[in-house]
């Protein structure tokens, strides 16, 4: 398992188990099955959030923190304990996360509450690494293409939105100081965002974000217009969900493999993969898959983790068997003739899945 260094004395693993699935997917005996065997294969990144699992839902809010945090605790899990790194998230305005509190602006109190409220469940003294889940403004994240609004946005909102920012970053920072979060981030941000974050550490000599969670894969490569710069000019590293599209770059969906209560098939949200163009693009790099001779997983993982600005991979699996596959993509390092031929696909279906 190779490893990348996210901030000082913080080093994961180039694949994360993300565990948006336990609670839900998974009861809790097959996702301790499954941390026991990602640990076992070097993984040492679990991301998680106080909105998970997903779909999100009042009936089983909080319980994959909770899982973790029993998994974590369990009687010769010690180790385990000292060695896993885990991220996770607070929810912000949605009406998807509206029972996770009356108020879900990041305001100083609403943060120190949803910190506490993780550490409680996870059972730890410290969360390595802290992001808010999405922005608290209106803007295109969760992979949107177009900005939200027509006309110009004007002085007053834009102050606003600022001083927002700074009020976050500020208490992100005494958050860092009191030792209950070692380092934070950004999740599902913009690239004015990110340099907005950074523009407020640097002038206020406050700690600075040092990752950034957002979609990134062969379906959705919109990341690369600006943010990848960002990423690269500012020492920023990427932790990119859905690297198989929700499951979609698997192949199962094409090669009707899928159940009928798999993600892609039991929220709105997950529709935008199945397109004419993604089914297009989809069966394209199966084939330079087929080509290579490795799996359309191990191309598709290998693809995200070739980028110099990705430090890891954030996979979401329901078994082993899932885990197994993605992580064996490790395996594989794609040459320079074979990034070259998904560009071409890529520019024969542009970001099919955004």
């Amino acid at each position: 398992m190779n490893y990348h260094n996210i901030a000082s004395n913080i080093k994961v693993s180039k694949i994360c188990l993300g565990s948006m699935t336990f609670g839900s997917f998974c009861n809790e005996k097959q996702s301790f099955e499954i941390l026991d065997r990602a640990y076992e294969l070097g993984v040492n990144f679990v991301d998680t959030a106080e909105l998970y699992p997903s779909p999100p839902s009042k009936k089983t809010a909080f319980s994959t923190e909770q899982i973790i945090g029993k998994w974590l605790n369990l009687p010769g899990n010690t180790a385990k304990k000292q060695n896993i790194i885990i991220s996770s998230k607070i929810s912000g305005k949605s009406p998807m996360a509206s029972y996770i509190r009356d108020d879900l602006s990041f305001c100083k109190q609403n943060l120190i509450d949803a910190v506490d409220g993780s550490l409680e469940r996870l059972n730890k003294d410290y969360i390595d690494l802290y992001q808010p889940h999405w922005p608290e403004r209106k803007t295109n994240f969760f992979t949107a293409r177009y900005f939200p609004y027509t006309a110009k946005i004007k002085n007053n909102y834009t102050k606003k939105i600022q001083d927002d920012i700074f009020e976050l970053v500020y208490n992100l920072d005494e958050l860092v100081k009191s030792g209950k979060i070692r380092a934070y981030g950004v999740s599902n941000e913009s690239a004015w965002g990110v340099m907005e974050y950074l523009k407020c550490a640097n002038k206020h000599n406050l700690s600075k974000a040092c990752f950034i969670q957002n979609s990134y894969s062969l379906l959705s490569r919109n990341f690369e217009v600006a943010l990848s710069e960002v990423c690269l000019q500012e020492g920023i590293s990427l932790l990119a969900y859905s690297p198989l599209a929700f499951g979609v770059l698997s192949g199962k969906y094409i090669n009707k493999t899928d159940i009928p209560n798999s993600r892609a098939n039991t929220s709105k949200h997950y529709k935008r993969y199945s397109t004419p163009q993604c089914i297009q693009a989809v069966k394209k790099y199966q084939q330079l898959a087929n080509d290579l001779g490795i799996s359309l997983v191990d191309l598709s993982l290998s693809f995200v983790l070739s980028k110099e600005f990705v430090a890891s991979a954030i996979i979401g699996v329901s078994n082993i068997e899932q885990l197994d596959e993605n992580i064996q993509s490790l395996e594989y390092a794609l040459d320079w003739q074979a990034l070259q031929k998904i560009d071409a696909i890529d520019e024969l279906c542009p970001s099919a899945g955004v």
